[in-house]
């Protein structure tokens, strides 16, 4: 097999990982991308022997190549469909949609477009799309205080809204009249593009529709195999991550894998502004995939992934983890279920932001590691006993 991750991002993977990306999915509402974009897909590449698993309290979504076999090793590979969202908090008398910033940060999300989700208020299971509304706090410069002018104080979540360039009269009656009410999501407009560098793109919700990407091409990759790979995966594609990683969790409660293996994006703190004091891990972008050390990782599972990248030549970069991987691949011991569990990734730059930045090399680089990873527990007949009984000795050292 040639080196994907070396060569530049084909035109149609590339569209595919954007409409992945553009999904309006936001926490608790990630059915777009889930059966909206990627079960479509699924559906044109699996066997007829492969299934889907799907759950009640959320629009999760599993793809099983081996539904039922028990026998044999259980791997998930597990990204996040839903999207940081903005809700709406209340409706002003002059037409403003007062919001929350959720996990961005104010300041960032000033003039940008986005796309609000009610409901129909003639029709309460339909719901609407209205774009064409941006992100405001202050009107204007001349309403801003000295300190906000020169830039000693910054804007704060209570200060945003968003506008929608209501005029006449009644402005409030004319948003409600839309459908609009509190609750309702919100999201950024801007779906990526290429970037100007070399195998760079930038765009909203690299976090973590990059993760679901990733899963989905693996997919495609173990269905195209001319033998059926011995490994029971489950490609995971979950919700709620962004609020406490609730989905990935039930998926780990109901299927009880033996490995997980979380995908999601990571910082290039190489080149990140104002933390070089700090002495992060130096991850950068177009390095390779990241592979977290640390927290509940499994040691272990770390080695086959080593193993697999040095012998297909595929470039990794160690991500340093404290208590918690911040990842899904937290789900099972959340879960209190019994995984080999470790996390891989790709840097990107401007995390939770409109212009998230990444490299395609990265992101095709984690998906080869997994795809090798596999293929290598296949080849060495690795079990779930088999990782009961290969935790490193440091007294052997």
């Amino acid at each position: 097999m040639t080196a994907p991750w070396k060569e530049t991002m084909p035109d149609d993977l590339f569209n595919l990982m954007r409409d992945i990306l553009a999904a309006p999915s936001p926490v608790g509402l990630e059915g777009a991308m889930t059966l909206g974009v990627l079960k479509p897909h699924l559906e044109a590449l699996m066997p007829d022997s492969w299934a889907f698993h799907h759950y009640r309290g959320n629009a999760g979504l599993v793809l099983d190549t081996h539904p039922g076999r028990d026998d044999l090793l259980s791997v998930m590979i597990c990204g996040h469909a839903d999207k940081i969202r903005m809700q709406v908090r209340s409706i002003g008398e002059d037409g403003k949609i007062w919001i929350n910033s959720d996990s961005f940060l104010p300041t960032t999300l000033l003039g940008h477009e986005v796309l609000i989700f009610p409901r129909d208020p003639q029709n309460p299971s339909a719901y609407k799309r209205i774009q064409g509304g941006t992100v405001e706090a202050l009107g204007a410069i001349h309403f801003a205080n000295e300190k906000l002018r020169s830039g000693a104080q910054g804007i704060t979540a209570d200060m945003l809204y968003v506008e929608l360039q209501i005029h006449g009269d009644e402005p409030r009656k004319q948003i409600e009249a839309l459908g609009i009410r509190p609750g309702d999501s919100i999201i950024l407009n801007r779906p990526i593009k290429r970037g100007f560098s070399p195998d760079t793109f930038y765009g909203a919700y690299l976090d973590n529709g990059l993760g679901c990407f990733v899963a989905a091409e693996i997919a495609r990759l173990v269905a195209q195999r001319e033998q059926p790979l011995n490994v029971r995966l489950l490609f995971a594609f979950a919700s709620h991550e962004e609020i406490g990683r609730m989905g990935s969790r039930i998926m780990a409660a109901h299927l009880k894998p033996d490995v997980l293996i979380a995908v999601d994006v990571d910082h290039d703190y190489k080149h990140a502004p104002g933390v070089q004091d700090r002495r992060f891990q130096p991850l950068t972008m177009g390095k390779g995939f990241t592979l977290s050390t640390g927290a509940i990782v499994s040691e272990s599972l770390n080695t086959l992934f080593l193993q697999a990248a040095q012998e297909h030549d595929i470039p990794l970069q160690y991500d340093v983890c404290g208590r918690d991987t911040g990842t899904d691949g937290m789900a099972s011991v959340l879960a209190a279920v019994d995984s080999a569990a470790t996390s891989i990734g790709f840097p990107i730059r401007n995390m939770h932001t409109i212009s998230e930045t990444g490299h395609t090399g990265d992101v095709l680089a984690a998906i080869y590691a997994i795809y090798h990873t596999a293929e290598l527990m296949e080849r060495q007949g690795v079990t779930a006993e088999w990782f009961r009984q290969s935790h490193p000795r440091l007294d052997n050292a």
